[in-house]
């Protein structure tokens, strides 16, 4: 079967190539996706259809079985790192052109904690969803949190923790919040190993997500809600 060995990724129509690119995100080909991203903007492509139509839409199917137990946290890595080599391709480009962004994020683990898969599966994933994501790192205290809110002014601020210890920590960050009259300005998703929606809601969180195709989901439902608001008002 050596002719099934090698596809052309150039030889596919275009229909078939978003196809076979929506695979090599699924196996986490990165070479394949930065020729499939390619490819599709020789052939005039808007970089907002390679991303949307190829990236997104492939890493949609990514999370799906992520959340269903299909796919594990290390695929799933492969997998948003090809999809951030065809980022890399598309990113420039879409500057220039002022593509539509869902939102904006900032995201980081909280001091005292040094874990940082889930955050950095969780920010791939928002910037394959569309979001400009703003990761402020691990062991992140309350006035960093701060100075990146002052200076990205997101729409979203995403707080990770992986130990019991660290947890209430972002009880701070949000407390300090509150207490600048700034709290309400923001969607707040918190997420990790130890905390469940209960710990969300006493401290005060917009929402808990228990994993990164969660915290897309939860995201993309608050920024709908807030442009209906602002659309209403």
């Amino acid at each position: 079967m050596s002719e099934e060995d090698e596809i052309i990724l150039s030889e596919l129509d275009d229909d078939e190539l978003v196809a076979q690119m929506h695979d090599d995100l699924y196996d986490g080909l990165k070479e394949e996706i930065e020729e499939g991203t390619n490819i599709l903007l020789e052939r005039g492509w808007t970089p907002y259809d390679v991303l949307t139509k190829a990236l997104v839409e492939g890493m949609r199917i990514v999370g799906i079985d992520f959340r269903d137990g299909i796919l594990f946290v290390p695929e799933v890595l492969l997998a948003a790192n090809a999809m951030k080599a065809g980022m890399t391709i598309l990113r420039p480009l879409l500057a220039e052109t002022g593509a539509p962004k869902l939102g904006s994020m900032v995201i980081g683990t909280v001091k005292g904690d040094i874990h940082d898969i889930g955050k950095n599966l969780v920010g791939m994933m928002m910037e394959g969803a569309g979001f400009d994501v703003h990761d402020i790192g691990i062991n992140s205290d309350v006035d960093k949190y701060l100075a990146a809110i002052e200076e990205h002014s997101p729409d979203i601020l995403g707080m990770s923790a992986l130990l019991t210890t660290t947890m209430p920590y972002m009880k701070v960050v949000i407390d300090t919040m509150v207490e600048k009259g700034m709290r309400d300005d923001y969607t707040i998703l918190v997420g990790g190993a130890p905390l469940n929606e209960d710990f969300g809601k006493a401290i005060g969180a917009d929402a808990y997500c228990r994993d990164a195709a969660v915290a897309v989901e939860t995201a993309k439902e608050f920024m709908a809600r807030k442009h209906n608001q602002m659309a209403a008002g």
